[in-house]
């Protein structure tokens, strides 16, 4: 896998909406932020644009991430927020300049489109905090985002959960939002598990259909040749007047029963106040404990 450059001081940071629409107003905590770590800053022409949900057309919103992809003075691209959207400029999109110079793209939820679709091309991406979460982040998120993006090693420890699976496993870590996983599959931007870490988080979904989900990326052969498997956030999660019987945790548990590779749950990412960075792409060692979880 190939790492994009590291930020320094002075660099420019693009900031744009492949997905849902978005105010200035609301990117105004993170154009401070960029400011306290002496980056600057270009916002995209999908800043303040509106389409319905959208931040403009298909096509406003695929040149300008075009646009910021060609950029040279650009050195990451941190997309606002997610929503819905993404996919439908994918396709629109050419890579052949970015490829020759990556640069760090940044984002979750929606943005998991873009990290699948650069896993297959071989380059490292964020999946951390968007600028519409910043007002709200826990410290820990933030300082996550700035070590990464600065190329500053660090490790995530967490206690432990009861539904823990233990063992210690190394891999490329891939993955993101579980929804958006499951609706790529049979695409040419589904990712490849075999042999990596697998991260998973998901909001706002009813039960059943989490469960639909895990049993389609076991059907697939997404599940049997993990090194391991990481849990985040499964936030806000819903259940019909007849209950499922088990909450999303335990699906998953379900899910993966068979096979022997460590798991961790409550994993501090995903759509969380303390959304802490993990570099897509890039090998982690996983060890679930006991007494304690690490990702480094």
């Amino acid at each position: 896998m190939k790492a994009p450059t590291y930020l320094r001081t002075k660099d420019t940071v693009g900031i744009i909406s492949t997905a849902r629409k978005i105010s200035m107003e609301e990117i105004t905590p993170a154009i401070h932020l960029l400011n306290s770590w002496e980056l600057t800053y270009k916002i995209g022409q999908s800043i303040g644009v509106e389409d319905h949900q959208y931040a403009g057309s298909d096509k406003e919103r695929a040149i300008d991430l075009q646009r910021m992809l060609d950029d040279p003075e650009v050195k990451a691209i941190w997309c606002a927020r997610g929503g819905y959207g993404t996919v439908r400029i994918l396709d629109l999109i050419n890579f052949s300049k970015f490829l020759e110079q990556p640069k760090w793209i940044i984002g979750y939820s929606d943005i998991t489109v873009l990290h699948s679709h650069l896993q297959n091309f071989g380059v490292e991406t964020l999946h951390a905090t968007m600028p519409i979460n910043v007002g709200k982040n826990t410290k820990e998120a933030i300082q996550s985002l700035k070590k990464a993006l600065f190329g500053r090693e660090f490790k995530i420890e967490i206690p432990p959960s009861e539904l823990n699976r233990p063992g210690t496993c190394e891999g490329v870590l891939v993955g993101g939002n579980l929804s958006i996983l499951y609706s790529l599959l049979g695409s040419p931007s589904a990712i490849d598990t075999k042999g990596k870490i697998l991260f998973i988080e998901d909001l706002d979904e009813y039960l059943y259909h989490t469960d639909r989900m895990m049993m389609n990326l076991k059907r697939n052969g997404y599940l049997d040749q993990l090194a391991g498997l990481v849990v985040g956030g499964f936030t806000d999660m819903k259940d019909n007047t007849i209950p499922f019987g088990k909450n999303a945790h335990q699906i998953i548990l379900d899910a993966v029963k068979e096979f022997g590779y460590p798991v961790c749950f409550n994993f501090p990412a995903g759509h969380l106040d303390d959304n802490r960075a993990l570099r897509f792409g890039k090998k982690y060692m996983l060890k679930v404990k006991e007494n304690r979880v690490v990702l480094k």
